[in-house]
Protein backbone atom coordinates (compact mmCIF):
# COMPACT_ATOMS: atom_id res chain seq x y z
CA UNK A 1 0.00 0.00 0.00
CA UNK A 2 1.18 3.14 -0.87
CA UNK A 3 2.05 5.74 2.12
CA UNK A 4 -0.29 8.38 2.83
CA UNK A 5 0.03 11.47 0.28
CA UNK A 6 -2.90 14.08 1.81
CA UNK A 7 -3.25 14.83 5.12
CA UNK A 8 -6.61 13.64 5.56
CA UNK A 9 -4.81 10.05 3.98
CA UNK A 10 -3.48 9.79 7.37
CA UNK A 11 -4.47 6.96 9.51
CA UNK A 12 -5.00 9.52 12.59
CA UNK A 13 -7.22 12.19 10.72
CA UNK A 14 -7.38 14.34 11.51
CA UNK A 15 -6.12 14.34 15.22
CA UNK A 16 -3.43 16.86 15.02
CA UNK A 17 -0.45 17.32 17.04
CA UNK A 18 1.96 20.11 17.35
CA UNK A 19 4.84 21.28 19.29
CA UNK A 20 4.19 23.65 21.93
CA UNK A 21 7.85 25.04 22.64
CA UNK A 22 8.52 26.77 19.15
CA UNK A 23 4.71 28.08 19.86
CA UNK A 24 5.38 29.47 23.16
CA UNK A 25 6.95 32.89 22.06
CA UNK A 26 4.39 33.32 19.39
CA UNK A 27 1.46 32.82 21.99
CA UNK A 28 2.57 35.36 24.40
CA UNK A 29 3.42 38.22 21.70
CA UNK A 30 -0.27 37.42 20.49
CA UNK A 31 -2.05 37.15 23.91
CA UNK A 32 0.11 40.73 24.79
CA UNK A 33 -0.80 42.19 21.55
CA UNK A 34 -4.21 41.23 21.93
CA UNK A 35 -3.94 42.81 25.55
CA UNK A 36 -2.91 46.13 24.48
CA UNK A 37 -4.70 47.08 21.61
CA UNK A 38 -8.32 46.36 24.10
CA UNK A 39 -6.47 48.53 26.84
CA UNK A 40 -5.72 50.99 23.99
CA UNK A 41 -9.68 50.92 22.66
CA UNK A 42 -10.83 52.22 26.41
CA UNK A 43 -8.60 55.50 25.39
CA UNK A 44 -11.06 56.02 21.91
CA UNK A 45 -14.63 57.36 21.41
CA UNK A 46 -17.43 55.92 20.79
CA UNK A 47 -17.30 57.48 16.88
CA UNK A 48 -13.77 56.88 16.61
CA UNK A 49 -14.19 53.50 17.93
CA UNK A 50 -16.89 52.33 14.90
CA UNK A 51 -14.95 54.17 12.12
CA UNK A 52 -11.70 52.24 13.24
CA UNK A 53 -14.20 48.87 13.13
CA UNK A 54 -15.65 49.70 9.97
CA UNK A 55 -12.20 50.18 8.63
CA UNK A 56 -10.95 46.96 9.72
CA UNK A 57 -13.84 45.31 8.57
CA UNK A 58 -13.98 46.56 4.78
CA UNK A 59 -9.97 45.70 4.77
CA UNK A 60 -10.84 42.00 5.66
CA UNK A 61 -13.59 41.99 3.39
CA UNK A 62 -11.91 43.51 0.88
CA UNK A 63 -8.55 41.71 1.29
CA UNK A 64 -10.03 37.78 1.57
CA UNK A 65 -11.50 38.18 -1.66
CA UNK A 66 -8.13 39.75 -3.12
CA UNK A 67 -6.55 36.41 -1.81
CA UNK A 68 -8.63 35.11 -4.55
CA UNK A 69 -7.77 37.22 -7.30
CA UNK A 70 -11.53 39.26 -7.19
CA UNK A 71 -11.45 42.94 -6.66
CA UNK A 72 -14.02 44.04 -4.94
CA UNK A 73 -15.90 47.55 -5.05
CA UNK A 74 -14.46 49.09 -2.17
CA UNK A 75 -17.11 51.75 -2.00
CA UNK A 76 -20.09 49.79 -2.09
CA UNK A 77 -18.66 47.20 0.55
CA UNK A 78 -18.10 50.35 2.57
CA UNK A 79 -21.55 51.55 2.25
CA UNK A 80 -22.88 48.10 3.22
CA UNK A 81 -21.12 47.82 6.23
CA UNK A 82 -21.35 52.16 7.40
CA UNK A 83 -25.48 51.22 7.48
CA UNK A 84 -25.07 47.77 9.42
CA UNK A 85 -23.05 49.35 12.17
CA UNK A 86 -24.76 52.90 12.13
CA UNK A 87 -21.95 55.07 10.80
CA UNK A 88 -23.73 57.69 8.46
CA UNK A 89 -21.98 57.26 4.92
CA UNK A 90 -23.98 57.38 1.55
CA UNK A 91 -23.32 54.95 -1.35
CA UNK A 92 -24.93 52.47 -3.71
CA UNK A 93 -24.67 48.96 -2.77
CA UNK A 94 -24.80 45.75 -4.71
CA UNK A 95 -26.07 42.11 -3.97
CA UNK A 96 -22.80 41.03 -3.62
CA UNK A 97 -21.41 43.75 -1.42
CA UNK A 98 -24.61 43.23 1.02
CA UNK A 99 -24.08 39.78 1.27
CA UNK A 100 -20.69 40.16 1.74
CA UNK A 101 -20.96 42.82 4.54
CA UNK A 102 -23.95 40.07 6.23
CA UNK A 103 -20.86 37.23 6.32
CA UNK A 104 -18.39 39.33 8.14
CA UNK A 105 -20.66 40.79 10.44
CA UNK A 106 -22.71 37.60 11.27
CA UNK A 107 -19.16 35.43 11.65
CA UNK A 108 -18.30 38.39 14.24
CA UNK A 109 -21.46 40.25 16.19
CA UNK A 110 -22.95 36.89 16.40
CA UNK A 111 -19.87 34.86 17.80
CA UNK A 112 -22.11 33.37 20.72
CA UNK A 113 -24.31 31.72 17.99
CA UNK A 114 -22.99 28.00 17.21
CA UNK A 115 -21.51 27.03 13.92
CA UNK A 116 -23.68 24.30 12.64
CA UNK A 117 -24.26 23.24 8.51
CA UNK A 118 -27.14 25.52 8.23
CA UNK A 119 -25.30 28.63 9.13
CA UNK A 120 -22.43 27.48 7.13
CA UNK A 121 -25.41 27.01 3.96
CA UNK A 122 -26.35 30.79 4.44
CA UNK A 123 -23.02 32.19 4.31
CA UNK A 124 -22.54 30.52 1.16
CA UNK A 125 -25.67 31.74 -0.05
CA UNK A 126 -24.69 35.30 1.37
CA UNK A 127 -20.87 34.77 -0.81
CA UNK A 128 -22.49 34.09 -4.03
CA UNK A 129 -26.01 36.03 -4.31
CA UNK A 130 -27.57 34.21 -7.08
CA UNK A 131 -28.25 37.95 -9.36
CA UNK A 132 -24.87 38.11 -8.69
CA UNK A 133 -22.87 35.00 -9.83
CA UNK A 134 -19.55 35.66 -11.08
CA UNK A 135 -18.32 32.24 -10.96
CA UNK A 136 -17.63 31.05 -15.10
CA UNK A 137 -19.20 27.69 -14.15
CA UNK A 138 -22.88 26.69 -12.43
CA UNK A 139 -22.66 26.62 -8.30
CA UNK A 140 -24.46 24.61 -6.48
CA UNK A 141 -24.87 27.44 -3.60
CA UNK A 142 -26.16 26.86 -0.31
CA UNK A 143 -25.03 22.93 -0.78
CA UNK A 144 -21.42 20.57 -0.53
CA UNK A 145 -19.66 19.91 -3.62
CA UNK A 146 -20.53 16.96 -5.70
CA UNK A 147 -18.90 13.42 -7.08
CA UNK A 148 -15.99 15.14 -8.61
CA UNK A 149 -12.58 15.51 -7.19
CA UNK A 150 -11.87 18.81 -5.56
CA UNK A 151 -8.50 19.97 -7.15
CA UNK A 152 -6.74 23.19 -6.50
CA UNK A 153 -4.65 22.94 -9.75
CA UNK A 154 -1.81 25.18 -11.58
CA UNK A 155 0.25 25.10 -15.06
CA UNK A 156 -0.79 23.90 -18.46
CA UNK A 157 -4.42 22.12 -18.90
CA UNK A 158 -2.34 19.24 -20.37
CA UNK A 159 0.35 18.81 -17.40
CA UNK A 160 -1.23 20.62 -14.31
CA UNK A 161 0.13 20.73 -11.00
CA UNK A 162 -1.67 18.96 -8.71
CA UNK A 163 -1.57 21.55 -5.32
CA UNK A 164 -3.88 19.19 -3.80
CA UNK A 165 -6.57 17.42 -3.47
CA UNK A 166 -9.35 17.33 -0.87
CA UNK A 167 -11.25 14.29 0.50
CA UNK A 168 -13.55 12.52 -1.60
CA UNK A 169 -17.45 13.58 -1.62
CA UNK A 170 -18.14 10.47 -0.16
CA UNK A 171 -18.23 10.37 3.61
CA UNK A 172 -18.03 14.30 3.10
CA UNK A 173 -21.06 15.09 5.46
CA UNK A 174 -19.33 13.10 8.60
CA UNK A 175 -15.93 14.39 8.27
CA UNK A 176 -17.89 17.95 8.18
CA UNK A 177 -19.63 17.01 11.05
CA UNK A 178 -16.31 16.35 13.17
CA UNK A 179 -14.88 19.70 12.27
CA UNK A 180 -18.42 21.21 13.64
CA UNK A 181 -18.85 19.54 16.58
CA UNK A 182 -15.19 20.12 17.32
CA UNK A 183 -15.31 23.87 17.11
CA UNK A 184 -18.31 23.92 19.36
CA UNK A 185 -17.17 21.63 21.67
CA UNK A 186 -13.49 23.65 21.83
CA UNK A 187 -15.28 26.48 22.58
CA UNK A 188 -14.94 25.30 26.35
CA UNK A 189 -11.80 23.94 26.42
CA UNK A 190 -9.50 25.62 28.67
CA UNK A 191 -6.51 23.39 27.66
CA UNK A 192 -6.87 24.90 24.08
CA UNK A 193 -5.49 28.17 23.48
CA UNK A 194 -7.36 30.39 21.70
CA UNK A 195 -5.41 31.86 18.89
CA UNK A 196 -4.40 28.36 18.65
CA UNK A 197 -8.49 26.98 18.22
CA UNK A 198 -8.41 29.60 15.03
CA UNK A 199 -5.15 28.41 13.77
CA UNK A 200 -6.59 24.59 13.54
CA UNK A 201 -10.14 25.66 12.26
CA UNK A 202 -8.83 27.38 9.64
CA UNK A 203 -6.46 24.46 8.32
CA UNK A 204 -8.86 21.61 9.08
CA UNK A 205 -11.89 22.82 7.64
CA UNK A 206 -9.88 24.43 4.27
CA UNK A 207 -8.42 20.99 3.69
CA UNK A 208 -12.02 19.83 3.63
CA UNK A 209 -12.63 22.12 1.24
CA UNK A 210 -16.75 21.51 1.20
CA UNK A 211 -17.76 23.80 -1.41
CA UNK A 212 -17.81 23.87 -4.94
CA UNK A 213 -16.04 27.88 -4.51
CA UNK A 214 -15.83 30.48 -1.91
CA UNK A 215 -13.83 28.07 0.44
CA UNK A 216 -11.21 29.96 0.98
CA UNK A 217 -13.37 33.14 2.15
CA UNK A 218 -15.60 30.76 4.02
CA UNK A 219 -12.04 29.45 5.68
CA UNK A 220 -11.25 32.86 6.92
CA UNK A 221 -14.93 34.11 8.41
CA UNK A 222 -14.36 31.06 10.36
CA UNK A 223 -11.18 32.26 11.59
CA UNK A 224 -12.86 35.42 12.34
CA UNK A 225 -15.01 33.67 14.46
CA UNK A 226 -13.28 31.87 15.92
CA UNK A 227 -10.85 34.80 17.05
CA UNK A 228 -14.24 36.38 18.07
CA UNK A 229 -14.79 33.65 20.22
CA UNK A 230 -11.25 33.70 22.04
CA UNK A 231 -11.91 37.29 22.57
CA UNK A 232 -15.06 37.42 23.36
CA UNK A 233 -15.40 40.64 21.13
CA UNK A 234 -17.82 41.25 18.41
CA UNK A 235 -16.10 44.90 17.17
CA UNK A 236 -13.07 43.83 15.37
CA UNK A 237 -10.35 46.15 14.94
CA UNK A 238 -8.20 44.16 12.67
CA UNK A 239 -7.74 42.07 9.16
CA UNK A 240 -6.16 39.16 9.34
CA UNK A 241 -6.97 38.62 6.15
CA UNK A 242 -4.89 41.98 5.11
CA UNK A 243 -1.38 40.23 6.34
CA UNK A 244 -2.13 36.57 5.01
CA UNK A 245 -2.26 38.97 1.33
CA UNK A 246 0.77 40.77 2.33
CA UNK A 247 2.18 36.80 1.87
CA UNK A 248 -0.10 34.75 0.06
CA UNK A 249 2.49 33.09 -1.76
CA UNK A 250 3.64 32.51 1.78
CA UNK A 251 0.26 31.40 2.44
CA UNK A 252 -0.20 28.92 -0.10
CA UNK A 253 3.25 27.44 0.38
CA UNK A 254 2.69 26.98 3.52
CA UNK A 255 -1.00 25.13 3.28
CA UNK A 256 0.78 23.04 0.15
CA UNK A 257 3.28 22.04 2.49
CA UNK A 258 1.23 20.85 5.17
CA UNK A 259 -1.15 19.61 3.51
CA UNK A 260 0.97 17.33 1.55
CA UNK A 261 2.54 16.52 5.37
CA UNK A 262 2.34 14.41 8.76
CA UNK A 263 -0.48 15.41 11.27
CA UNK A 264 1.99 17.17 13.23
CA UNK A 265 1.08 21.06 11.61
CA UNK A 266 3.62 23.22 13.71
CA UNK A 267 5.01 24.67 11.18
CA UNK A 268 1.29 25.40 9.62
CA UNK A 269 0.88 27.32 13.19
CA UNK A 270 3.88 29.11 13.62
CA UNK A 271 2.96 30.72 10.22
CA UNK A 272 -1.02 31.53 11.27
CA UNK A 273 0.31 32.93 14.94
CA UNK A 274 2.82 35.38 12.97
CA UNK A 275 0.51 36.40 10.41
CA UNK A 276 -2.01 37.16 13.39
CA UNK A 277 0.62 39.00 15.64
CA UNK A 278 1.33 40.44 12.61
CA UNK A 279 -1.85 41.99 12.04
CA UNK A 280 -2.16 43.05 15.48
CA UNK A 281 0.46 45.23 15.40
CA UNK A 282 -0.55 46.88 12.53
CA UNK A 283 -3.86 47.35 14.81
CA UNK A 284 -1.75 48.67 17.50
CA UNK A 285 0.10 51.47 15.21
CA UNK A 286 -2.72 52.61 13.59
CA UNK A 287 -4.68 52.53 16.61
CA UNK A 288 -1.66 54.62 18.19
CA UNK A 289 -2.19 57.16 15.31
CA UNK A 290 -6.03 57.22 15.98
CA UNK A 291 -4.64 58.70 19.88
CA UNK A 292 -1.85 60.47 18.62
CA UNK A 293 -4.14 62.21 16.17
CA UNK A 294 -6.71 63.21 18.92
CA UNK A 295 -4.09 64.24 21.62
CA UNK A 296 -2.60 66.80 18.78
CA UNK A 297 -5.87 68.27 18.02
CA UNK A 298 -6.47 68.62 21.85
CA UNK A 299 -3.39 70.38 22.39
CA UNK A 300 -3.99 72.72 19.09
CA UNK A 301 -7.83 72.98 19.41
CA UNK A 302 -7.75 76.98 19.99
CA UNK A 303 -5.36 77.79 16.81
CA UNK A 304 -6.13 79.89 14.37
CA UNK A 305 -5.53 77.62 11.18
CA UNK A 306 -6.51 77.35 7.68
CA UNK A 307 -8.46 74.84 5.66
CA UNK A 308 -5.60 74.05 4.03
CA UNK A 309 -3.43 73.74 6.85
CA UNK A 310 -6.06 71.43 8.63
CA UNK A 311 -6.19 69.50 5.86
CA UNK A 312 -2.64 68.87 5.05
CA UNK A 313 -1.77 68.31 8.91
CA UNK A 314 -4.74 65.56 8.86
CA UNK A 315 -2.89 63.95 6.19
CA UNK A 316 0.47 63.59 7.87
CA UNK A 317 -1.69 62.60 11.32
CA UNK A 318 -2.99 59.70 9.57
CA UNK A 319 -0.11 57.94 8.45
CA UNK A 320 -0.42 54.79 6.53
CA UNK A 321 -0.35 55.18 2.29
CA UNK A 322 -1.99 58.09 2.15
CA UNK A 323 0.09 59.59 4.96
CA UNK A 324 4.04 60.82 4.70
CA UNK A 325 5.99 58.70 6.79
CA UNK A 326 9.19 60.64 5.87
CA UNK A 327 7.75 63.93 6.53
CA UNK A 328 6.40 66.46 4.18
CA UNK A 329 8.77 68.85 1.86
CA UNK A 330 7.53 72.28 1.07
CA UNK A 331 6.39 70.98 -2.75
CA UNK A 332 4.68 68.18 -1.62
CA UNK A 333 2.55 70.62 1.06
CA UNK A 334 1.92 72.70 -2.06
CA UNK A 335 0.93 70.33 -4.23
CA UNK A 336 -1.88 68.52 -1.35
CA UNK A 337 -2.98 72.13 -0.28
CA UNK A 338 -3.00 73.31 -4.00
CA UNK A 339 -1.62 76.51 -2.96
CA UNK A 340 1.33 78.33 -5.21
CA UNK A 341 4.66 78.02 -3.86
CA UNK A 342 5.06 81.42 -1.75
CA UNK A 343 1.80 80.32 0.30
CA UNK A 344 3.02 76.78 0.84
CA UNK A 345 6.50 78.49 2.02
CA UNK A 346 4.14 81.04 4.45
CA UNK A 347 1.97 78.35 5.97
CA UNK A 348 4.86 76.14 6.91
CA UNK A 349 6.42 78.67 8.70
CA UNK A 350 3.08 79.79 10.84
CA UNK A 351 2.67 75.94 11.34
CA UNK A 352 6.32 75.88 13.03
CA UNK A 353 5.82 78.73 14.89
CA UNK A 354 2.57 77.46 16.68
CA UNK A 355 4.52 73.82 17.20
CA UNK A 356 2.14 71.98 14.60
CA UNK A 357 5.57 70.94 12.90
CA UNK A 358 8.54 70.16 13.87
CA UNK A 359 11.67 70.14 11.53
CA UNK A 360 13.38 67.30 10.62
CA UNK A 361 17.54 67.02 9.91
CA UNK A 362 18.23 68.06 6.40
CA UNK A 363 17.97 71.50 4.94
CA UNK A 364 17.60 73.85 1.66
CA UNK A 365 15.05 71.71 -0.96
CA UNK A 366 15.28 68.87 0.98
CA UNK A 367 13.69 70.17 4.56
CA UNK A 368 10.87 68.15 5.57
CA UNK A 369 8.53 68.43 8.29
CA UNK A 370 6.28 66.27 10.33
CA UNK A 371 3.82 66.99 12.67
CA UNK A 372 4.78 67.42 16.32
CA UNK A 373 2.72 64.82 18.36
CA UNK A 374 5.28 65.17 21.06
CA UNK A 375 4.00 68.73 22.46
CA UNK A 376 7.49 70.02 22.45
CA UNK A 377 9.60 72.72 20.73
CA UNK A 378 9.11 72.75 16.88
CA UNK A 379 12.64 74.20 16.66
CA UNK A 380 13.93 77.28 14.53
CA UNK A 381 12.79 79.25 11.61
CA UNK A 382 11.71 77.50 8.36
CA UNK A 383 14.06 77.01 5.55
CA UNK A 384 14.14 78.66 1.62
Amino acid sequence: MNDPFWIWQQPEWPHFSWQAEPLAPLLRACTQAQGRLLGMLGAVGSDTEAQSSLDAMLQNIVTSSAIEGEQLNVGSVRSSLARRLGVSEEGRTTARSEGLAELLLDATCAHQQPLDLQRLYKWHCWLFPSDDNLSARPLRIGALRGDEPMQVVSGRIDQPTVHFEAPPRTGLEEQLSKFLTWFESSRSDASLDPSLRAGIAHFWFVTLHPFDDGNGRLTRAITDLALAQGEQQAIRFYAMSASILDDRAGYYRILEASQKGTLDITAWLQWFLDTLLKSLEQALARIDRVLAKARFWQTHRGQPLSTEQVKVLNRLLDGGERGFEDGISAAQYQAVAKVSKATATRHLADLLAKGCLVRLSGGGRSTRYRANTDGGDSGASIGP
